[in-house]
C-alpha cells in the first residue's frame, strides 16, 4: 500500500496539524494555529495529513468532532491531545486529575499507593480518550524536574528523581496500555533541568554525557522497556551530544542516541514546530525539513502545513532526505494506526475511513459518553488530590465576623487572570469564602485590583489564595511579584488569616520559612474546582483527615 502513495501523500502522513476541538469556526480561539473548517478539511481530504492534535471544547463536542475529522480524512487519522492530567484537563466534562507531581508526593510515604494511582490514571485517561474518539495520548511526561526554577515542566513531571519518575511513568503506561491508545514519553532526552521555556526560547542543557546517562535518560529507558509507543523530542541544545542542532533537529540524538543506543523502534515525534526554541532561528518550514532529516517520524503542529509538506518533498527530491527513510517513517505510522484499531487495508489503493467500521477493539466503542467521569474515576482523582495535600498551622480557620469598619477579604492572586479557566463566580475558591462573608479581590501581575467592593482602607482580615504553576508560553513558574508583595504586606500588618496555594510546591517552599506557625496554610497540587473544594474544606474544618 505504501508503494502506491505519491511522495506528497507519503510526506503528508508524517504531519500532525493542530485544530480546535470546537465544532464551529467562530469558536476558534487561536486562529494563527487553528485552521477554519474549510482549510482543515483541505489538509485532511486533499493533502492527506496523518493526524490532528486537538485543543479546546467539551468532551461531548470532541466525540462529534473526532468523527467529523475522520470522515473528512483521505486516510484514517491519529487524533492526539496533550492530556497529561486526564481528558478533563483539555475537554470539559471528563475526569481531570491533579498533576503527576501529586502522585510523586504520595510516593514519599506510600509507594504502592502511588504506583496504583499512576496506573489508574493511565487507564482512566485511555478509556475516556477512546470514548471521545482520541487514539493518541501525548503523555506521560518523563522529564526529571530537578530544577525548581523550571518554568514549563514543573508539576507536569512525575517527580524530581529518575527512579520515581521512571517508576510512576511506567505505571501510567501500563494502565493506558490495556486499551487501544498510543502513549508518548516526553521530552527526550529530558527537559527537567532547565530554567527556560522552550515555547519561547532555546534552552541549553550543559551537562556531561555521564550526568545525562545518570539522570535524564533512565526514565526514557524504563518507558521504552514498558512499551511506550512514541517518544517526543525536546527543543533543547545539548552540547555534549550535538553542539550545532537542538535535539529535535539532531540526527546524532534522534538516531544515534534514541534509535541506536536505546533501541527504540516506535514513533519519534517532534515537539510542536511552532515553538520559539526552533521556529525563531530556523523558520517553520526549514525546521520541519531538518526534523525529518534528523529522523523524526511525525512532525507536530507546523505553522504552515502545506508549505512544510512541500519543503520536505523538495528535500527528498534534492537528495537531502532519502525516500526510503520517508517510507520507513510512514510504515511506523501505519503500524501505530493499525494498533489503535484504525482500518487500514495494506492492499487498498485508498484506505478511506469508513464510519460504519469499528474504530475500536477490545469491546470499546465510539461516542460512549457514559464512560466519562464515572464515580470511580472521579473518586480516584479526588483521592490523589487529598492524599497529596500539605497543610499546617492552627486548623481549622474560624471565619469571625470583623468589627465595624472592617471587612473580610478573599485575595486571589493568579499569574494570568485572563488564562484562569478554573476560576469563576461558581467555583469554590470564590463561592465558598463569599458564603462566609469574604469580599473578593482578584489580581495578577498586570491587572492590579480586579474586584474590590469596599472603599475601606481599614484593617482587613485576609484569606490569601495563590494559583501558580508551570505554564507553557508564560515564561515563569516562579512566585509572581504581586504575590510576594502581598504576602509581605499582609504579614507586616497582621491581616493574614490563612494561605492556600494551588499548583507549584516550590511556591509553598518560598513561603513557609516566613510564615508564623500559628497561621494555617493548605497546599494542593491541583487548581481545578475539585482541588479548591478539598483545600477549603480542610481549611474551614468541613472534613477530617489524619494525614499531614
Amino acid at each position: 500500500m505504501i508503494d502506491n502513495l505519491s511522495l506528497p501523500e507519503l510526506v503528508a502522513q508524517m504531519f500532525v496539524v493542530r485544530a480546535s476541538g470546537c465544532l464551529f469556526d467562530h469558536q476558534i480561539r487561536y486562529p494563527e494555529w487553528e485552521p477554519t473548517a474549510s482549510k482543515l478539511r483541505y489538509y485532511l481530504e486533499k493533502l492527506g495529513v496523518g493526524g490532528v492534535i486537538l485543543v479546546g471544547g467539551s468532551a461531548a463536542e470532541l466525540a462529534v468532532r473526532s468523527h467529523q475529522l475522520q470522515s473528512w480524512a483521505k486516510f484514517p487519522l491519529l487524533l492526539a491531545a496533550d492530556i497529561e492530567e486526564g481528558v478533563g484537563q483539555r475537554f470539559a466534562g471528563a475526569t481531570w486529575f491533579g498533576p503527576p507531581m501529586a502522585i510523586a508526593e504520595i510516593a514519599r510515604h506510600d509507594a504502592a499507593a502511588a504506583d496504583r494511582y499512576a496506573e489508574q490514571m493511565g487507564a482512566v485517561t485511555a478509556i475516556e480518550a477512546r470514548a471521545i474518539g482520541l487514539n493518541w495520548i501525548l503523555a506521560p511526561v518523563v522529564d526529571v524536574n530537578n530544577n525548581p526554577d523550571n518554568p514549563v515542566i514543573n508539576v507536569r513531571a512525575f517527580g524530581e528523581t529518575p527512579e520515581i519518575v521512571g517508576k510512576l511513568a511506567s505505571a501510567f503506561i501500563r494502565g493506558a496500555g490495556e486499551h487501544p491508545v498510543l502513549t508518548t514519553a516526553k521530552h527526550f532526552p529530558g527537559h527537567g533541568d532547565t530554567a527556560v521555556d522552550s515555547h519561547l526560547e532555546l534552552p541549553v542543557l550543559p551537562h556531561s554525557p555521564a550526568r545525562l546517562t545518570e539522570v535524564e535518560l533512565p526514565p526514557f529507558v524504563r518507558a521504552i522497556a514498558s512499551g511506550v509507543d512514541a517518544v517526543m523530542s525536546a527543543h533543547l541544545l545539548i552540547p555534549a551530544w550535538d553542539s550545532e542542532f537542538p535535539a529535535t533537529l539532531s540526527r546524532k540524538i534522534l538516531i544515534g542516541k534514541l534509535r541506536e543506543e536505546l533501541g527504540f523502534e516506535g514513533l519519534i515525534v517532534t515537539d510542536a514546530l511552532v515553538m520559539g526554541a526552533i521556529a525563531n532561528k530556523y523558520g517553520h518550514n526549514e525546521a520541519a525539513v531538518l526534523a525529518a532529516e534528523a529522523g523524526a517520524d511525525i512532525l507536530l503542529m507546523p505553522l504552515d502545513p502545506e508549505g512544510a509538506i512541500l519543503a520536505v518533498c523538495e528535500a527528498v527530491t534534492q537528495g537531502r532526505i532519502s525516500l526510503s527513510q520517508i517510507k520507513e517513517s510512514v510504515k511506523r505510522i501505519w503500524q501505530a494506526k493499525i494498533k489503535v484499531g484504525l482500518s487500514i487495508d495494506p492492499t487498498a489503493t485508498n484506505p478511506k475511513f469508513d464510519p460504519a467500521q469499528p474504530l475500536f477493539v477490545k469491546g470499546e466503542s465510539s461516542g460512549d459518553l457514559g464512560l466519562l467521569a464515572n464515580p470511580e474515576a472521579r473518586a480516584t482523582a479526588a483521592d490523589i488530590l487529598r492524599d497529596s495535600l500539605k497543610f499546617g498551622g492552627n486548623l481549622p480557620l474560624i471565619a469571625k465576623k470583623p468589627s465595624e469598619n472592617q471587612f473580610l477579604r478573599n485575595l486571589i492572586i493568579v499569574d494570568d487572570v485572563l488564562g484562569c479557566e478554573f476560576l469563576g463566580k461558581h467555583t469554590p475558591a470564590i463561592a465558598r469564602p463569599e458564603e462566609l462573608g469574604y469580599e473578593l479581590q482578584l489580581i495578577d501581575d498586570r491587572t492590579g485590583a480586579i474586584a474590590h467592593n469596599s472603599s475601606s482602607e481599614h484593617f482587613s482580615p485576609t484569606l490569601l489564595q495563590i494559583f501558580i504553576r508551570g505554564n507553557c508560553f508564560r515564561g515563569s513558574a516562579d512566585l509572581t511579584q504581586a504575590a510576594r508583595d502581598w504576602f509581605k504586606k499582609l504579614l507586616s500588618t497582621g491581616e493574614l488569616q490563612a494561605v492556600l496555594i494551588y499548583g507549584s510546591p516550590y511556591v509553598l517552599e518560598q513561603f513557609l520559612p516566613h510564615l508564623p506557625p500559628s497561621i494555617p496554610y493548605v497546599f494542593c497540587f491541583g487548581q481545578m474546582p475539585a482541588a479548591q473544594s478539598l483545600a477549603l474544606e480542610l481549611l474551614f474544618g468541613t472534613y477530617q483527615t489524619g494525614n499531614s
